[in-house]
C-alpha cells in the first residue's frame, strides 16, 4: 500500500487530503486516483509533480511499497 498526500489544488480536486493506493508505478498510480476521483484530478495532475521519498517519478517509475508520495502542485518563487 502507498499512502498519498495531496497538497492545494490536488487536494481539492481529488476531495481528500491523503488516501492509502495499490499501485506499483507512478503510471498506475497515477490511473488509480484518476478512476477513484475523476477528470478534474488528471487536470491537476497534469501540472503535479509526484514525489516518493524525496524522488520525483516520472513514467513508469516504480514505486516501493510502503512509499509515502506527495502530489505537490508547482511553486512559485522569488
Amino acid at each position: 500500500m502507498i499512502r498519498v498526500r495531496y497538497f492545494a489544488a490536488a487536494a481539492e480536486a481529488a476531495g481528500v487530503d491523503e488516501e492509502s493506493v495499490t499501485a506499483g508505478t507512478r503510471a498506475e498510480l497515477v490511473s488509480v486516483v484518476v478512476d477513484r476521483h475523476g477528470p478534474d484530478l488528471a487536470r491537476v495532475l497534469d501540472r503535479c509533480a509526484l514525489v516518493a521519498e524525496g524522488r520525483r517519478l516520472d513514467g513508469e517509475d516504480a514505486i516501493d511499497d510502503g512509499a509515502l508520495v506527495d502530489v505537490l502542485p508547482p511553486f512559485a518563487g522569488g
